[in-house]
């Protein structure tokens, strides 16, 4: 029985490196900047001033509730409602080329209100369709807030500086090595 379970083992851990393996750098790595740049994004629409009761909502001996606000953009409560849907928006991302250098990456093509063409790119440099639809970085989203979500939401509670660089090189691994990271999505 001994060789059955050493051979099972090899076999398990040669699976889960192959799954590892398939996944594409270059889209991971464009979907993690994307979660953070919609995170950042929704979170510097909320007014500064709105704030939640956080605690335990429980009566102390003296009959009193203890309860603590803090601001509703940056709380556990406010990051996971944004976290459930920032998947959503990735149908505004397409599979860019790089006119010069002809590195691919996704980003954004839509821009964040209507009538604003602040940011609107060349839409030549698009690939729309293909194997390389928006639906992939769509199920890298998920993949990514699945993975990560607890991650996610630590990072911009505390509001880190430079939360791309953060959570797309040092706790991910998607972007290392990279010249992704620092680009403008």
């Amino acid at each position: 029985m001994g060789p059955w379970i050493i051979q099972m083992t090899i076999i398990l851990f040669v699976f889960i490196c192959c799954s590892q393996a398939k996944r594409n750098r270059m889209l991971y790595c464009s979907a993690c900047g994307a979660i953070v740049d919609e995170l950042t994004h929704s979170i510097n629409l909320v007014d500064p001033k709105k704030t939640i009761n956080i605690g335990g909502f429980r009566l102390d001996a003296d009959g009193t509730i203890k309860d603590k606000k803090v601001p509703l953009a940056r709380s556990e409560t406010h990051l996971s409602e944004l976290l459930d849907a920032v998947c959503e928006s990735m149908s505004d991302y397409a599979l860019y080329v790089d006119p010069q250098t002809q590195r691919k990456r996704y980003k954004r093509f839509a821009p964040r209100s209507a009538g604003s063409n602040e940011g609107f790119p060349d839409i030549k440099n698009f690939q729309f369709d293909g194997p390389e639809a928006p639906n992939a970085l769509k199920f890298a989203c998920e993949t990514i807030v699945e993975e990560l979500e607890d991650e996610i939401i630590a990072l911009f509670s505390k509001n880190t500086e430079n939360a791309q660089e953060e959570l797309c090189n040092n706790v991910s691994d998607y972007c290392k090595g990279s010249s992704n990271t620092n680009d403008e999505l």
